[in-house]
């Protein structure tokens, strides 16, 4: 993994600022995208650790940023988790068919954001 970045793709600010400081206090570095289209021109730019996207976005949505995340770029192997408030499970096995690793229903508790994201990234060590 090259770097500890997350990025962060939400047009809500509320959203981006609450998820931003989530990670920050769980030690990563975050980096912020208002929309699916400034997301993809920063996962095609860097490379990140984690992408953590929402699904309904202007100009792109998170479905088409992931699929095209997983088709090119410096990310196309990176753990992508996906939140919204789409809650159906046909919504859920979209963002899996495109590419997702995980998804998850807005509002996501602090904790299980924070455990998520250290999942994906690989820093979790299990205690037997």
């Amino acid at each position: 993994m090259a770097n500890n970045t997350v990025l962060v793709v939400d047009d809500a600010a509320t959203v981006r600022l609450y998820h931003g400081s989530i990670l920050r206090q769980a030690g990563y570095g975050v980096q912020e995208a208002v929309n699916g289209y400034e997301g993809l021109e920063a996962a095609l730019a860097d490379r990140f650790a984690l992408l953590v996207v929402d699904v309904n976005m202007p100009v792109l949505d998170g479905y088409s940023l992931v699929e095209a995340v997983r088709r090119q770029g410096p990310n196309q192997d990176t753990p992508i988790m996906m939140v919204s408030t789409e809650s159906s499970s046909s919504d859920a096995a979209r963002g899996y068919a495109v590419g997702a690793n995980l998804y998850l229903t807005k509002p996501v508790a602090a904790q299980q954001l924070a455990l998520m994201a250290s999942m994906l990234v690989g820093s979790v060590q299990v205690q037997a």
